[in-house]
């Protein structure tokens, strides 16, 4: 009550510092309060506030559809997101395993690749062995053939030096009986 009484109070002062009565038309504070009371009384006939009432629950109607339809489509992101975040992590796990797979490919062609290398290496080495195994014998036999030619023309000079004619003859008999008894 007391908070009327000063609104009422200070509403009122500066009617009281108007000259004459304050009920009168010719104070234009007066004027002015039944202007604003007929005003009130106007948007009170018209329905005003239950329009701007209307309007205001229209509004929060509408502010309370956009929320829901907010909350909705965030529900919907919040679904996808997971989803996308499942499917990230599968194809990691995807990805990991395809790497971890060629790791494994790779080492093995790698062991296989030095196997092979070995295999390889051991071919050649047993071919070059058997090259100079086969240069040592051509020279062995070169070295021999050379030797046998060597004797064989030391022998003929030799035996043509010291052999007559006679002696010759006789050994060529001899040779052919000793032929002939093998033969036979």
């Amino acid at each position: 009550m007391k908070k009327l009484t000063v609104l009422l109070v200070l509403i009122a002062s500066p009617a009281l510092a108007a000259e004459g009565p304050f009920f009168s038309l010719k104070n234009p504070e007066f004027v002015v309060v039944i202007g604003f009371v007929l005003f009130l009384a106007l948007l009170a006939y018209l329905k005003v506030p239950g329009l701007i009432g209307g309007m205001l629950d229209k509004r929060a109607e509408g502010i309370k559809s956009d929320l829901d339809e907010a909350k909705a489509l965030r529900e919907e992101a919040q679904t996808i997101l997971a989803s996308y975040e499942r499917k990230q992590k599968e194809v990691q796990e995807q990805a990991d395993r395809i790497v971890e797979a060629a790791k494994a490919e790779a080492e093995i062609a790698a062991t296989q690749a030095k196997e092979e290398l070995k295999a390889s290496i051991a071919r050649r080495l047993a071919a070059a062995d058997e090259q100079i195994t086969s240069a040592q014998a051509s020279a062995v036999k070169e070295v021999r053939d050379t030797a046998i030619a060597v004797a064989v023309a030391a022998a003929e000079d030799v035996i043509a030096k010291k052999l007559t004619a006679a002696d010759g003859n006789a050994l060529i008999e001899d040779a052919i009986k000793d032929v002939a008894a093998k033969l036979h």
